[in-house]
C-alpha cells in the first residue's frame, strides 16, 4: 500500500488556503450582525442587481471579443516553425510579466482626457470612462488566457489529419470548419472559461477605465470601506454559485474527450 504521506502538504494546502476561507465566506453570508443565522443578506443581492448584469454582460463581450481575436492567432501560430512558435509565446506572455496595477494605469494614461489618445486623434477620444474602456481594458489583460489555451489544442493535431482532409476535397474554409474547429473545441472551452471566471469578478479595472463599480468593486468597497463582512461575502458567495453553473455549463459542451489529436 503506498504512502499517503505526500498528500498531506497539499491537504493543508487546500484546507487553509481554500476550504477555511470558503467556508468563511459562506458563514457570513447567511448570519447577521448578531452571528445568527439570517437571510437577511439577500437584500445586498437586490440593491446590486444591476451591477451583476453589468459585470456579466462586460465579462461576456470581453470573452467574445477575446474569443475573436485569439482564434485566427492561434491559427497562424500552428503554422507557423518552431522557432516562430516560441516568438509568438513570448510576445503574447510578453504583457503579463508587468504587473496588472501597472497595466491598467497605463490603458488609464492613454484613455484619459488629454492623454495620448487624444493627442493621437487630436480631439477627445470616445472611450473615456465608458464601457468600452473596460472592455479593452480586460480584453488586454485577459486575452493570453484565450491565446494559450486555443495554441495548445491546435499545435497537438497531426499534419497527416489536416492532410486528410485536403485529399478528401476540403478547401481552406472547409477545412477550417470540418477539421480543425471540431478538434479545437477543448481549447475553446477552455479559453472561454479561463477568461470568463476573471473577467465576470474583475476589479480595479471598471473603477479605473469606466469609472464604475463592477461587482468586484463592489465587493472590496463592502470590505474595506463600510467593513460590511455580511455583505461582501453575500455578493462573493452569489458569485461564486454563478461562476461555477458558467463552467459546470461550459463543461457539457466539451464531449472531444475521446478523439485522438495525435
Amino acid at each position: 500500500m503506498k504512502s499517503k504521506k505526500p498528500l498531506v502538504p497539499y491537504l493543508f494546502w487546500m484546507a487553509a488556503f481554500v476550504i477555511i476561507p470558503l467556508g468563511m465566506v459562506i458563514y457570513y453570508a447567511f448570519t447577521g450582525k448578531d452571528g445568527r443565522f439570517s437571510f437577511s443578506n439577500f437584500r445586498y443581492i437586490a440593491e446590486n442587481s444591476q451591477v451583476y448584469l453589468d459585470s456579466f454582460l462586460i465579462a461576456l463581450i470581453s470573452t467574445a471579443i477575446c474569443l475573436l481575436i485569439a482564434y485566427p492567432l492561434a491559427l497562424v501560430m500552428m503554422r507557423m516553425s518552431p522557432r516562430g512558435q516560441r516568438m509568438m509565446n513570448i510576445l503574447v506572455m510578453l504583457p503579463m510579466w508587468m504587473n496588472f496595477i501597472l497595466r491598467i494605469c497605463s490603458l488609464e494614461v492613454i484613455f484619459r482626457s488629454g492623454g495620448v489618445l487624444d493627442q493621437i486623434l487630436g480631439f477627445s477620444n470616445p472611450v473615456n470612462h465608458t464601457m468600452a474602456a473596460v472592455v479593452i481594458g480586460i480584453v488586454y489583460n485577459y486575452l493570453p488566457f484565450m491565446v494559450l489555451p486555443l495554441y495548445t489544442v491546435m499545435s497537438k493535431i497531426s499534419k497527416s489529419v489536416l492532410e486528410a482532409g485536403r485529399d478528401l476535397g476540403c478547401n481552406g474554409w472547409r477545412l477550417l470548419w470540418k477539421v480543425i474547429f471540431p478538434l479545437s473545441i477543448p481549447g475553446v472551452i477552455s479559453g472561454i472559461t479561463m477568461v470568463f471566471v476573471p473577467a465576470a469578478s474583475a476589479f480595479v479595472i471598471g473603477n479605473r477605465l469606466g469609472g464604475f463599480y463592477l461587482i468586484g468593486d463592489t465587493i472590496d468597497s463592502y470590505y474595506t470601506k463600510s467593513f460590511d463582512l455580511n455583505a461582501a461575502s453575500m455578493l462573493s458567495f452569489v458569485l461564486m454559485v454563478v461562476i461555477v453553473i458558467s463552467i459546470v455549463v461550459m463543461n457539457h459542451f466539451d464531449k472531444d474527450d475521446d478523439i485522438v489529436l495525435v
